[in-house]
């Protein structure tokens, strides 16, 4: 028996030796754009390329070597100064999908068979220049359901950034589509005409949902987008792009859980040994991740985890996407965070907004504002070196349209009221400084109040009220607002119109102002009204 133990052995290790190949080949300079290594195109040293898993370094001929099993992704990790090919959609070629004998039988289909390991996995790189200074457009939750919704996507985001100038690249932050990877192709269609290089991420709403093993989750999406799990440098800036979806979720095998397997840490970690230390650090995933702790929507420990490998990087920013409103959070050493300097997270507003609901613009697209107040729309992120500021830019509204106000349009002369002045800034934070004036008097702070947008509360009611059948569909209900402000209406002003303004100053210095008129009104005696 124990002969027949150690042949078994020496059987499964022979297995996996099999199993476990060695992906090897160059990284080159692609003179020509051919996407072809000739001999004349140098190897090019120093690039990053990884399985996945595992990060190495081309060596001075350009030359790699990895292991990889018969499931895995080989991807090079572009550098500052070169660029990637991208295909016909503007989507950008920088792995090998590895899978001899294809994706699993899903409903949607994975990978088609790629057959026999190549004796050599090439990676073209042309020299580009990049401005140190640069732009990257942000889109949340694209997220369409049916061809209508990617029409709706396509007329009502897509063609007011179509042929778009001085921007690097773009970035959709998962839910790309809603759960139909059938929808992949028509929002490819939709994106290519932004004219970028455009990256994507993984959502929810993009998983493969006939899976036992979070590992098979994203096979639908690797045969559309290539890894979910990547990294490429732009500037001065170094990006980790990260499938934060458990899925079935570990706790019970139902539904997904926010958080990161062993595996993506390890190529996180293995990843930033080869970044310089005064690099931004830019991290980009699906489900945000500060609903960790009572809720635990992402696995507290895996961010604690995360944190400690940024622990030695001064410039970071994590971006997500997901909850369909507009937040920046702050995580501080009693979060986890490792530095006196607080992590910024931006969790981005959606191109979707409020899932495509709401009545029907003259364009005959829906209005869509997300539960929060904030218009759909998406985010402009501005590098200088390696810093950073972030622009929103409302749907269909000028770039200049940063507050929405809420005020009443008549009150009564020094009459007491419990109405109020509101100011919804959409980038706003707690820390940011909104201030008030009335006709051009002296600034006034208003108090941080987080609670329902009255602006999305009238939309509600206009829908509960109405007595005829309203275009589009009734929104969700309204969600708490992260960035509203309110102050009192004065009253004791003299009768007549007033013009409230307001003023708010985001985390960058950047200033908004927007303004909205009331009246104030003598009330008639009931006596005289009966006369």
């Amino acid at each position: 028996m124990k002969a027949l133990n150690v042949i078994i052995a020496g059987m499964l290790l022979s297995y996996g030796a099999y199993a476990q190949e060695t992906a090897k080949g160059y990284i080159y300079t692609d003179k020509n754009g051919n996407g072809k290594r000739e001999k004349s195109e140098a190897g090019i040293s120093g690039v990053a390329v990884t399985n996945g898993k595992e990060v190495v370094l081309s060596d001075k001929k350009g030359y790699y070597e990895l292991p990889v099993s018969e499931d895995q992704i080989i991807s090079v990790i572009k550098p500052s100064g070169y660029k990637v090919r991208v295909d016909e959609n503007q989507l950008p070629q920088f792995f090998y999908n590895h899978k001899p004998a294809g994706s699993p039988a899903l409903k949607y289909k994975g990978v088609a068979p790629t057959g026999k390991l190549p004796a050599s996995i090439d990676f073209a790189l042309s020299p580009a220049k990049e401005d140190p200074n640069f732009t990257a457009l942000i889109f949340g939750d694209p997220q369409p359901y049916t061809l209508q919704e990617v029409d709706y996507f396509d007329r009502g985001i897509v063609a007011e950034v179509a042929g778009i100038k001085n921007v690097a690249f773009g970035l959709s932050m998962g839910d790309l589509v809603g759960n139909d990877p059938d929808l992949f192709m028509p929002y490819i269609k939709a994106v290519k005409k932004v004219g970028i290089p455009w990256y994507n991420l993984l959502g929810n709403h993009d998983v493969n949902f006939d899976v036992k093993e979070d590992k098979y989750s994203d096979e639908s999406y690797e045969a559309h987008f290539g890894p979910a799990n990547y990294a490429f440098n732009y500037g001065n800036v170094h990006f980790i792009v990260l499938d934060d979806i458990l899925y079935p979720d570990p706790r019970d095998g139902k539904s997904y859980w926010g958080g990161l397997r062993e595996d993506q840490l390890e190529f996180v970690a293995n990843d930033l040994k080869f970044v310089p230390k005064d690099k931004l650090i830019v991290i980009a995933f699906h489900i945000p991740i500060d609903q960790a702790g009572n809720n635990e929507a992402f696995r507290e420990a895996d961010r604690i985890k995360l944190f400690e490998l940024l622990a030695d990087f001064p410039n970071t920013l994590s971006l997500s996407a997901h909850t369909h409103n507009q937040k920046q959070i702050f995580f501080h050493k009693k979060d986890g965070w490792k530095q006196e300097k607080a992590h910024h997270h931006y969790n981005v507003g959606t191109t979707s907004g409020n899932w495509y609901s709401g009545e029907l613009n003259e364009q005959g697209i829906p209005v869509s504002t997300m539960s929060d107040g904030t218009p759909k729309g998406y985010a402009f992120i501005n590098f200088k070196g390696n810093q950073y500021d972030v622009d929103y830019k409302a749907a269909g509204k000028p770039k200049a349209y940063q507050i929405e106000l809420s005020a009443p349009k008549v009150v009564e002369h020094k009459a007491r009221t419990s109405a109020g002045i509101y100011a919804n800034f959409f980038m706003g934070s707690e820390n940011d400084k909104v201030e008030f004036r009335i006709d051009d008097g002296t600034w006034k702070k208003m108090v941080y109040m987080p609670e329902s947008d009255p602006s999305f509360l009238d939309v509600l009611h206009k829908w509960d009220h109405t007595e005829t059948l309203l275009s589009g569909r009734r929104p969700s209900n309204a969600a708490e607002c992260k960035h509203l402000w309110r102050a009192a209406v004065p009253t004791n002003l003299k009768p007549g119109e007033h013009t409230i303004e307001v003023k708010a100053t985001d985390m960058y210095g950047k200033t908004f102002t927007q303004t909205k008129k009331y009246t104030i009104l003598e009330k008639t005696s009931t006596a005289s009204n009966l006369k």
